[in-house]
């Protein structure tokens, strides 16, 4: 079973396990790198929760996602259309000041990384913030039902190494905020596009 037809087969329990959650401290740390009125892609949106944030700060919102049940749920609680669609799927260029990847990357092998990284990039706008977060680990492989792929701070920093146009911005590790799964540890990965040409 691949991720998309997973998240189909749970898309109500995901949803309301997820929606709910409270993650506003981060979201606001990443509102802090955007200008006013920016655009930003929620990738791998899920339930919607923080697309619908994004909407009511005023930000022009594309939300996608690749599990078709879980665009539908979106759609209804964000209020607007929800893209479905696959990471391998995209192409956009220079279209959003932001990218936010909240738990939406964990299932990308190490080998397809580069590849996806390479199209997120390829959306942000010069100077453009890119989001991501992965459980923290060195975990990879089937884990109930799923692929997941863990990340350790130095992990990160190899993989981001290779992408010249990317900068860190700061990467933290912070525990889950759901109460049962607190001892889980997430890491946290603020990223800046640099233009090819700077300094030029």
């Amino acid at each position: 079973m691949d991720q998309t037809d997973y998240y189909n087969r749970h898309a109500g329990v995901y949803y309301e396990n997820t929606v709910d959650l409270d993650m506003t401290e981060i979201l606001e740390q990443f509102i802090e790198l955007l200008p006013e009125s920016s655009t930003v892609l929620d990738l791998g949106c899920g339930s919607g929760r923080d697309s619908l944030y994004f909407i009511e700060k005023g930000y022009d919102v594309t939300s996608i996602d690749g599990a078709k049940e879980l665009c539908e749920l979106a759609q209804i609680h964000i209020g607007q259309d929800v893209l479905c669609m696959t990471y391998e799927d995209m192409d956009f260029k220079e279209v959003f000041d932001g990218v936010w990847a909240c738990a939406s990357l964990v299932h990308i092998t190490r080998t397809d990384m580069d590849s996806i990284l390479d199209k997120i990039t390829d959306s942000l706008k010069p100077h453009g913030v890119l989001y991501m977060s992965f459980k923290y680990g060195e975990y990879s492989g089937v884990k109930d039902g799923i692929y997941y792929t863990e990340y350790k701070t130095r992990m990160m920093r190899e993989l981001i190494a290779s992408h010249e146009n990317l900068e860190i911005i700061e990467i933290f590790k912070t525990n889950d905020i759901r109460p049962e799964r607190k001892e889980q540890e997430w890491l946290n990965v603020f990223l800046r596009k640099v233009p090819y040409d700077l300094g030029e």
